[in-house]
């Protein structure tokens, strides 16, 4: 995690989780690496409408955050895959939850 971080974070744990994941990328990066490592490419492709750019932005900072771990492997090409730690996996029931409640929200409204 990033050095004297806690020294910068919120006082509302709400705000500390959201200052970590409240990102619509950074929400769809950890749904698709919630059950599987992937390369940057699979990711960029399971994810759609993200930049390269924003797509390297974002796991440089949920790297940093603690969330992401990447792998190098020394071949040529360079394979680099993406994981999640321990950390950013037990964000699983948040993504539960925030899957659920958009469910629930989707059919109360297909009626409309």
């Amino acid at each position: 995690m990033k050095e004297n971080m806690e020294n910068k974070l919120p006082a509302c744990p709400v705000e500390v989780t959201l200052s970590l994941i409240g990102d619509k990328w950074k929400v769809l990066i950890l749904r698709d690496l919630m059950n599987h490592t992937l390369r940057f490419g699979e990711l960029k492709k399971s994810i759609g409408s993200v930049s390269t750019k924003v797509l390297t932005e974002k796991l440089r900072a949920m790297e940093d955050d603690g969330l992401v771990i990447r792998r190098i492997y020394a071949e040529v090409p360079p394979r680099v895959e993406y994981s999640l730690t321990d950390l950013g996996s037990s964000l699983d029931p948040v993504l539960t939850s925030l899957k659920e409640w958009g469910a629930s929200y989707k059919k109360s409204h297909e009626a409309f």
